[in-house]
């Protein structure tokens, strides 16, 4: 059988309910964190560490090519809701982090004193406690010794807090709590940065009972009887049985996962630590994202009259900025009418010049046509008729012209070109004299057409 159907309440509760998880989700801070520059195995690893502590809220697999730019990472960020970058770098001489607040900054810049990678913190450790399972959740933030050194103090503190999200101690669970990220400011300007894994166990049973609990049982066959395991623990390595004390021991408000963590039942929170392992120190603070005026700096101290001054010349760019931004907007709009002023310009001569085509047209559409000269084809029939010969060519001149034979105007008459040397005077034509042998080779149809010929040629009696 199927499952059964959802009704149209429980479809908008669940569409509801999924609408309000995306909504905390991308009200929630969101990071990147990569390399820039030639930073070295160590330092990309590192980086990796470090967004290892970030997860789930960031970019777990973030590619990040050397033709990419700083503008190209923030053009990206704003629609995927990134709040924040975490990057890291490396010069000849020092280790760089910064931590860039966006889109509007501040931007800090810390340098790497020391720093211990995650497979060498837990190769030092005898038994660790690292598992997916601690990283479906973001840490734990616990600030350290952050009280009023100043205002500098206070920004790192408040960039620090805005990394993660704010835990709601009415709503929280004890159960998704299991890593704790630890921040701690010493007086000179150094911070300590350390990531532990936490386990609460229960206090108040034996070792023996502890193993039992944990499903762990321990070597029993030198035991007589179980009571001996429960009473002293005897079996158990001394590695096995961690020291608590008042250091580390409450009453949990809520049931915690695991064997034996009840609710109101006191229990021991324990931490491992997991790394990276940093120590880092405030170089300076910077207004926007990673450009700016520096509000702080470690080294560089500046008079209130240099910053004065400062301040006036970043005034008088801005000013001259937004100057050159209006003119190029005023060239920018007068090109475009002139533009515009050009092509009706354009478009009207146009339009005047095919009305011009189409008058010409429609007064001579066709070739112009000569004048018939009727009269001399009159005076030319009435000397035929009186005279009874044709006329001389001197005579009628206009007509002898039209009776020309007219010839295509793409075809021209063929003229063979003369040399100069030669001419008639130099050389006279030779006179056609017919032999009596070409008479003959005319054969008896050739030689009847020539009779023929002479006998017309014969004046008549």
């Amino acid at each position: 059988m199927g499952q059964p159907k959802r009704s149209r309440h429980q479809k908008r509760a669940r569409a509801q309910a999924q609408l309000h998880n995306l909504e905390a989700y991308a009200a929630q801070p969101h990071s990147f964190v990569f390399t820039r520059g030639r930073a070295g195995r160590g330092v990309r690893q590192l980086s990796l560490d470090v967004r290892r502590v970030m997860e789930p809220l960031t970019a777990t697999r973030l590619q990040v090519r050397k033709k990419n730019s700083l503008k190209d990472c923030i053009a990206v960020a704003g629609p995927l809701g990134v709040t924040h970058f975490l990057i890291l770098s490396k010069t000849e001489t020092n280790i760089y982090f910064k931590l860039m607040r966006l889109p509007g900054g501040p931007t800090l810049t810390f340098r790497i004193n020391k720093y211990t990678l995650v497979r060498d913190v837990v190769s030092s450790l005898r038994r660790h406690r690292m598992h997916e399972q601690q990283f479906a959740h973001p840490p734990l933030l616990v600030l350290n010794s952050f009280g009023p050194h100043g205002m500098h103090v206070k920004l790192m503190a408040t960039m620090f807090q805005n990394l993660f999200p704010s835990i709601n101690v009415h709503k929280g669970k004890l159960e998704h709590i299991k890593r704790c990220l630890l921040i701690s400011y010493n007086p000179d300007s150094q911070l300590d940065f350390r990531h532990y894994s936490i386990k609460v166990v229960p206090v108040g049973a034996s070792r023996g009972m502890k193993k039992l609990l944990q499903e762990k049982f321990p070597n029993m066959s030198r035991l007589q009887d179980i009571s001996e395991l429960l009473a002293t623990g005897a079996g158990l390595s001394e590695s096995e049985a961690e020291p608590d004390g008042e250091h580390n021991i409450t009453e949990l408000p809520q049931a915690v996962a695991g064997r034996g963590n009840m609710r109101a039942q006191q229990s021991a929170v324990r931490l491992t630590e997991i790394g990276p392992r940093m120590t880092l120190q405030l170089i300076k603070i910077q207004e926007g994202v990673g450009e700016g005026s520096v509000l702080f700096h470690s080294f560089v101290h500046k008079t209130e009259e240099e910053l004065q001054a400062i301040l006036a010349a970043k005034e008088e760019r801005l000013r001259l900025k937004a100057q050159r931004q209006d003119q190029q907007a005023h060239n920018v709009q007068r090109k475009r009418e002139q533009r515009e002023a050009h092509k009706k310009k354009s478009l009207a001569g146009m339009k005047r010049m095919r009305a011009e085509a189409d008058d010409s047209d429609a007064e001579d559409p066709g070739a112009r046509r000569e004048a018939e000269p009727e009269g001399e084809e009159d005076e030319a029939e009435y000397f035929r008729q009186a005279v009874g010969e044709e006329p001389d060519e001197d005579m009628f001149p206009v007509l002898t012209k039209q009776r020309r034979p007219t010839r295509p105007p793409h075809k021209k008459q063929r003229v063979k070109d003369r040399r100069p040397d030669r001419d008639k005077d130099q050389r006279p034509p030779k006179p056609k004299v017919r032999s009596r042998g070409a008479q003959t080779k005319l054969g008896p149809r050739g030689a009847a057409q020539g009779r023929v010929q002479r006998q017309a040629q014969l004046p008549k009696a």
